[in-house]
């Protein structure tokens, strides 16, 4: 196994690069050597004086010892230095993993994440500003990216940024909107600078998430107090490691901080200590406000917005929007209405585009035979919607298609789903059961005839998706380990699989479906010997979406195609796809002769 990669880290440069890197070369000869220095806080010089010792380095007359990253982009001469940086063809797209600067040193602009020597590591550059100048303050774009990364399978392993946040020292002064993210984004490590002092926190536990976050303040380099402003950090990342190491807790862990990130006044007297952690669960942005510029609009409420009630009611910090919320239950994406955009593709079934107020109080009944019509023109799995993307299509019967899943985990992953708009297959007819059933048989004999197993499941959104039920092979020796991979990722989210055993696959999902309300999510796995896999999802539950794949993927030793979207295909590779598929499955497909 490789060794894990080793970072150095350093507070707030202020332009004295020859005291930094005379730092680096002796702490690379003693205990290195290290693969990469990370610098938070100021980077660029605190006077004119200073320029000529740092312009040294940035027009390559002095070498740069090793592949140096910062995000402190403030300073005397940083937008000189910065504007020929972005101007460099070199740098032009996006480039998330840094803008090169001179050799070994790359510009972290903005906010994002990249891949370090294998660390997942998220950033947000320069400090918050209303100015909205070019370099030296992040966006409200900038913050949107990260959070979005929220949203997002896998575990960051390091975030840098320049200001603290609440809760971590009361002291220091801090940035409310940096102790969002980290409370969002859950990171393993965050680092940052520019409080003029070293401070090492004790690791703390994060809300719904098993791993803990450990933080590190640095002080500026050459301060007179002599202040620590050089550390090393040597992580495993996360994604090669196994649940049991992430979940691993120091004897000293505390409560998460940010527990108590609110210092408003409370008249409570029966407060919960978990009131302000889960608050920190509940907001979003307004994108309607922050369309019209707002930059500072109220935070909605998300239990409101998804429940319509709240249990903190008229103590809740937080905006109860009952417009919003008719929004959501219109069928309006989720995504689009916290950050004005989706970036789910297909795997997102909602509208884009906000109800007329017209629609929203209609009558239930016009409102639902409306929403039914324009679902199945919006809807990319609808055959009879334009947004279909056909050429995906493998087999089709009279009630039930195959097609290519897009983005697939790999080869032969393939979904069933209903002709006709339903939100789950655990709800369609008898007469559709039938013909699943059928589809199920043909494909479990191709893929034995390959000496692998199907593994199918399906994750039932109480938002009325198009069903689609999700077939993913693999090979015969690791189908005794599906159940147990499946337990255990249910421990780590904290619930467990109701077992469900039939004498066949049909058998096995109408005890299934006589388990299955329809009045709540629901998330279910068929093994290869018919036995299946439940779970109800509780309304306030944060059920990962792309659960399923995930624990796949771990299964298959593949965690960096756990997201679909990091395998996405071109057209013409995916019509390649499915024409071989046909070739090899024509001989076991139930639509032959329909």
């Amino acid at each position: 196994m490789a060794s894990p990669p080793r970072i150095l880290l350093s507070g707030d440069v202020n332009g004295r690069l020859s005291q930094l890197f005379k730092r680096v070369l002796s702490v690379n000869k003693s205990a290195g050597p290290f693969d990469a220095l990370l610098c938070v806080g100021q980077f660029f010089p605190e006077s004119v004086d200073q320029l000529e010792e740092f312009m040294e380095y940035t027009d390559g007359r002095r070498e740069i010892p090793i592949p140096t990253y910062f995000i402190g982009d403030y300073g005397f001469a940083a937008p000189k230095v910065l504007s020929a940086a972005v101007k460099d063809p070199g740098n032009q797209g996006f480039k998330l993993d840094g803008l090169r600067v001179c050799n070994n040193l790359y510009w972290l602009k903005g906010g994002g994440k990249f891949t370090l020597f294998g660390l997942s590591v998220a950033y947000l550059s320069g400090r918050q500003s209303p100015s909205g100048q070019q370099f030296g303050t992040y966006s409200q774009d900038d913050v949107d990216a990260l959070r979005a990364l929220a949203e997002e399978p896998g575990i960051v392993d390091l975030i840098a940024t320049n200001d603290l946040s609440p809760g971590i020292s009361d002291s220091l002064g801090s940035d409310s909107t940096v102790a969002e993210l980290v409370v969002e984004i859950k990171p393993r490590y965050h680092i940052a600078g520019s409080k003029a002092v070293f401070y090492a926190r004790e690791p703390y536990s994060n809300v719904d998430a098993v791993h803990v976050t450990r933080f590190f303040g640095l002080a500026p380099v050459g301060n007179k107090e002599k202040q620590k402003f050089m550390h090393a950090i040597s992580p495993t990342p996360a994604s090669t490691m196994s649940a049991a190491e992430i979940s691993t807790k120091p004897p000293n862990t505390t409560l998460s901080p940010y527990t108590v990130v609110d210092a408003t006044p409370s008249t409570e007297t029966t407060k919960r200590p978990g009131d302000s952690s889960l608050e920190e669960q509940y907001w979003r942005y307004d994108v309607k406000k922050q369309r019209k510029g707002d930059g500072n609009a109220e935070k909605l409420c998300f239990k409101f917005l998804s429940s319509g009630s709240c249990p903190r009611e008229d103590n809740c910090h937080f905006r109860h929007d009952p417009e919003a919320r008719e929004q959501y239950r219109g069928g309006v994406c989720f995504d689009f209405l916290n950050k004005g955009k989706c970036e789910r593709g297909p795997d997102c079934q909602f509208k884009h585009n906000l109800v007329e107020e017209s629609e929203i109080n209609s009558n239930k009944r016009s409102r639902s035979n409306s929403a039914t019509t324009n679902r199945s023109k919006e809807c990319w799995f609808c055959l009879s919607s334009p947004n279909v993307e056909s050429h995906l299509i493998i087999t089709v019967g009279e009630n039930i298609y195959c097609a290519l899943a897009k983005g697939p985990l790999v080869d032969d992953h393939v979904l069933l789903l209903p002709v006709e708009h339903s939100p789950s297959t655990l709800s369609l007819p008898p007469d559709c059961q039938r013909e699943l059933y059928k589809n199920q048989s043909s494909l479990r004999m191709y893929c034995k005839a390959q000496s692998k197993e199907y593994i199918f499941f399906e994750l039932i959104s109480i938002r009325g998706t198009h069903a689609n039920l999700q077939a993913v092979p693999i090979p015969q020796t690791k189908a005794s380990s599906v159940k147990n991979i499946f337990n255990l990722a249910a421990k780590k989210l904290g619930f467990e699989f109701e077992t469900i055993k039939g004498d066949g696959t049909s058998e096995a999902r109408e005890l299934l479906k006589a388990k299955f309300d329809g009045k709540s999510g629901f998330f279910y796995v068929e093994l290869h010997d018919g036995t299946i896999l439940g779970h109800s999802i509780d309304e306030n539950e944060n059920f990962p979406v792309q659960f399923g794949r995930e624990v796949m993927a771990g299964l298959l030793k593949m965690p960096d195609r756990a997201d679909w979207r990091n395998c996405k295909l071109s057209k013409d590779e995916e019509e390649k796809l499915v024409e071989d598929f046909k070739s090899r499955f024509k001989n076991f497909d139930p639509n032959e002769d329909f």
